[in-house]
């Protein structure tokens, strides 16, 4: 059910987890979750590898500028939290970096809940956001062909695999790495898993948009 209301989505919540943007006062709780998994999360996201560790004091100037952006309409990146909302599960966003009338779907989930269905959980929630709320025509997802968890969700939510990327970026240890790239179009949508999966999503105000 759709609301008069207008996006985008600032809370989601699915059958197990709340997505909302992130805030400044999040930074404690964001950094304990990264911290705790550096060493998962380094061999695929650069800014895992580059960034951290990192004081409170700048993980909340990180989240500042997720929030601002986030507010001026330019990117969407989400905390993962549990359903009640006081741990941090993980980070996932709806970029808009691939073109019009499209956005990339980026998550990662902290090493203590990986193997749990989670990514796949807040990944087919972004994408029914993606397409049901914001009316994309285009949803794509990005990964590294080693990372074989990352690379289950979007097979899982029946996204097509267009090709791989060679050589596409720098791996940990000065490389180059292929990228895999998966697309899932508008008129695709409804006959595809992300399509059933249950979630509520809210604006800024708290008003009900799906």
């Amino acid at each position: 059910m759709t609301s008069t209301s207008s996006g985008p989505a600032y809370t989601i919540q699915t059958a197990r987890t709340l997505l909302r943007c992130w805030s400044p006062a999040d930074a404690a709780r964001a950094l304990r979750a990264i911290h705790a998994s550096l060493e998962h999360l380094r061999p695929w996201l650069d800014w895992a590898r580059e960034a951290y560790p990192m004081s409170v004091s700048q993980q909340a100037a990180v989240l500042r500028r997720f929030r601002g952006r986030f507010d001026l309409g330019e990117d969407f990146t989400y905390a993962v939290f549990d359903r009640g909302g006081t741990e941090v599960l993980g980070g996932c966003g709806l970029h808009p970096r691939v073109g019009e009338g499209g956005r990339e779907i980026g998550y990662w989930i902290a090493s203590e809940h990986i193997g749990q269905g989670l990514a796949t959980e807040v990944a087919a929630a972004l994408t029914r956001v993606a397409f049901e709320l914001e009316g994309l025509r285009r949803v794509e997802i990005h990964c590294d062909p080693l990372n074989v968890r990352s690379a289950a969700v979007p097979r899982k939510l029946g996204f097509t695999h267009e090709g791989t990327l060679r050589q596409r970026l720098r791996s940990p240890d000065g490389g180059w790495r292929d990228t895999m790239l998966w697309t899932l179009l508008a008129e695709d949508h409804a006959a595809r898993p992300a399509a059933a999966s249950n979630l509520e999503a809210f604006d800024v105000l708290g008003q009900r948009l799906l």
